[in-house]
């Protein structure tokens, strides 16, 4: 498969995960000529161009789901890097007018990462969840879950990984520090001794690192996140797709592939790291996942402490079901919330 048959191949899935009709993105699609910065039939300009026309009919957040794709997947080139901004930037502007919405910046060793917040409150901090996407997703498309995060009693923020989007940290083997400095400013507006991490794909893997450390972490919800295999077995490397690894090598920072290959082995968690993250772990699996080895499972098995898994038949992040797995992910959200207030209230 060549670069832009892929680039469209992941993109049908990642529309469909933000909930853009097939009809809708494959007619996107069918415009797409190259992905040749500069070029009007590009990648870039044409999901771009879609975005602005959403924004100037009134529609920001279909506006920001566009400029998503525009930048997809990092925003390392001229046309991808002003996707990026329009994104951020009328997200922004859709905020405004939204109370209880608000923005956040934290500032963490020279850099900086942005967050969208919900219910944070100094007179009554609630239990925080903290939502973070994978390599490719930016915290826009979470956004909208905010107020139903609120709703339901929790105070929610909405970051990314580093060096995705707005997040101007690499991507390296201590990136999950970014988890524990976060709680640290939200602390007095939230109650981050109770925080949940909602996790997805490679945060799922900087959750578990950090809960292995920072006991304030009460519970992981992931879907497809690495462990270890992902990041040190050569027989599987060559199947992950070239996208995955292109991602990779930008957000990493690494001069090429062959760095990026001698880096990744640095993330890879031991089975001593995997039992010191002694929280439930909630993991939603895809049989056909072309990322993430199947043994990651078999290792979280062995070495966790309170492991259960969602499997569907499906590609990594399983988007042919994405309303089973939102329903899977906030019914366990939920669930672990209420046995830890009764076991709070028992004591």
């Amino acid at each position: 498969m060549d670069h832009l048959e892929e680039l469209k191949e992941f993109a049908r899935l990642h529309a469909r995960g933000q909930g853009l009709s097939a009809r809708r993105t494959d007619g996107v699609l069918r415009r797409i000529a190259n992905d040749t910065p500069g070029d009007p039939r590009s990648w870039a300009a044409v999901w771009t161009a879609e975005g602005r026309e959403a924004a100037a009919a009134g529609r920001p957040l279909d506006a920001c789901r566009h400029y998503a794709l525009a930048r997809f997947p990092h925003h390392g080139d001229p046309g991808r890097a002003l996707a990026q901004r329009l994104c951020a930037g009328t997200f922004r502007t859709w905020s405004e007018g939204r109370p209880g919405i608000e923005r956040l910046d934290i500032a963490y060793e020279g850099a900086s990462f942005g967050c969208w917040a919900a219910g944070l409150d100094a007179e009554r901090p609630r239990p925080l969840v903290v939502v973070m996407g994978g390599i490719v997703s930016v915290k826009e498309q979470w956004a909208p879950l905010l107020p139903k995060l609120a709703r339901l009693g929790f105070a929610a923020v909405v970051t990314e990984l580093p060096g995705v989007g707005e997040n101007t940290l690499p991507y390296r083997p201590g990136s999950w520090r970014m988890l524990p400095h976060l709680f640290d400013r939200l602390a007095g507006r939230a109650d981050v001794t109770d925080a949940s991490l909602l996790a997805l794909s490679f945060s799922g893997h900087l959750a578990l690192r950090a809960a292995a450390d920072d006991p304030r972490i009460r519970c992981i919800l992931t879907v497809g996140a690495p462990v270890a295999d992902f990041f040190t077995d050569e027989l599987w490397w060559p199947r992950v797709p070239g996208i995955t690894t292109a991602t990779l090598v930008r957000l990493t920072r690494s001069a090429d592939r062959a760095a990026l290959r001698r880096l990744l082995p640095q993330f890879a968690l031991t089975p001593g790291q995997i039992g010191a993250a002694a929280v439930p772990v909630r993991y939603v699996a895809s049989s056909r996942d072309e990322i993430i080895p199947p043994r990651e499972q078999a290792l979280l098995r062995r070495y966790g402490h309170d492991v259960r898994f969602k499997t569907f038949d499906d590609v990594h992040g399983s988007p042919a079901h994405l309303g089973a797995v939102r329903r899977w992910l906030f019914g366990r959200l939920l669930g672990l919330r209420h046995l830890r207030g009764a076991a709070g209230r028992a004591r």
